[in-house]
């Protein structure tokens, strides 16, 4: 797949982050494609599957060969509580849903979900064998893995079946306050793996609004990154414009995803990320995140 160096992310179709008109989530989804945006990544377990729901209506006007859709199994949810299962009778019934309320008829990557709620043994011996028959039958065309927690990405890929895993998909670290990702690029290229990364916001510590309630990083980085923030407004700029140009600026990952609903934000990260990175202020943020630079955080 030839992706697009920015690719949006569809969590927010489903309110995870803030509430959404959905006639302004389907705007959003038509203004990236009609931008240049090729690639499109969902879940069911975002809003409890209304972010395919909703995601399916944007794509019933646009012609399929015009994106390339990724969504995932594993990992789901109803009336608020989170559900997971990872076995492969679950994950090929899921693929059949998620292609129903996406109205299409084939997916273009199917990624195991947050494989760290998993068994990682059962992700390599059943949930990736039962998506890579799919492959070979023609229902998906890729397989690949997300997670939060790097080296279980470098685990599945050496004990699953050789040539089963195609790509990887990281959140929140390649962004402004972690460049862990980095540690894994020569194994990842060596493997001919693809990388996708997410979340250059950092769900939300990068940005003027600030992190959600529900954010589980630590309290010190969370204040470190609002420091950052205020230092950036100070300049007289803003931090989502450096954090989206960083993280879609190394060609070693494939593309960087980002979630709005928003079709003017749409067009501001895409305006963004074409203009040029401001190195000085890049060197200065850097040294206000430095003291937690690269803390984590276990995911929920």
């Amino acid at each position: 797949m030839r992706v697009s160096a920015l690719s949006f992310g569809a969590s927010s179709l489903g309110g995870v982050f803030h509430s959404l008109k959905e006639e302004d989530g389907i705007a959003a989804v038509h203004t990236a494609v009609d931008h240049g945006i090729n690639f499109i990544d969902v879940s069911p377990y975002y809003g409890h599957y209304k972010a395919e729901t909703v995601l399916g209506k944007a794509l019933e006007n646009i012609e399929r060969s015009r994106y390339y859709l990724s969504t995932k199994v594993g990992r789901y949810g109803k009336d608020g509580v989170n559900t997971w299962n990872y076995t492969a009778q679950r994950a090929v019934e899921s693929v059949c849903e998620s292609m129903e309320r996406l109205h299409i008829d084939y997916v273009d990557l199917i990624n195991v979900h947050d494989i760290e709620f998993a068994d990682l043994e059962m992700v390599c011996k059943e949930t990736l064998p039962a998506l890579a028959e799919l492959r070979n039958q023609g229902m998906v065309k890729h397989v690949g893995i997300t997670n939060l927690t790097l080296r279980h990405f470098k685990y599945v890929i050496d004990h699953a079946p050789a040539g089963t895993v195609e790509s990887v998909l990281s959140f929140c670290h390649y962004c402004l306050n972690d460049d862990a990702l980095t540690d894994y690029l020569d194994y990842f290229e060596k493997q001919g793996i693809g990388v996708i990364n997410a979340s250059p916001f950092s769900m939300g510590l990068l940005t003027e609004r600030g992190a959600p309630a529900w954010h589980p990083a630590p309290a010190p980085l969370q204040d470190l990154c609002r420091k950052a923030v205020d230092y950036c407004r100070s300049k007289g700029k803003s931090i989502e414009q450096l954090a989206v140009k960083y993280a879609a600026s190394n060609p070693r990952i494939a593309t960087t995803l980002f979630s709005t609903t928003r079709p003017d934000a749409v067009l501001q990260n895409i305006r963004w990320v074409n203009e040029p990175l401001d190195e000085d202020l890049l060197c200065e943020v850097q040294a206000i995140l430095e003291p937690r630079f690269r803390d984590t955080w276990l995911n929920s």
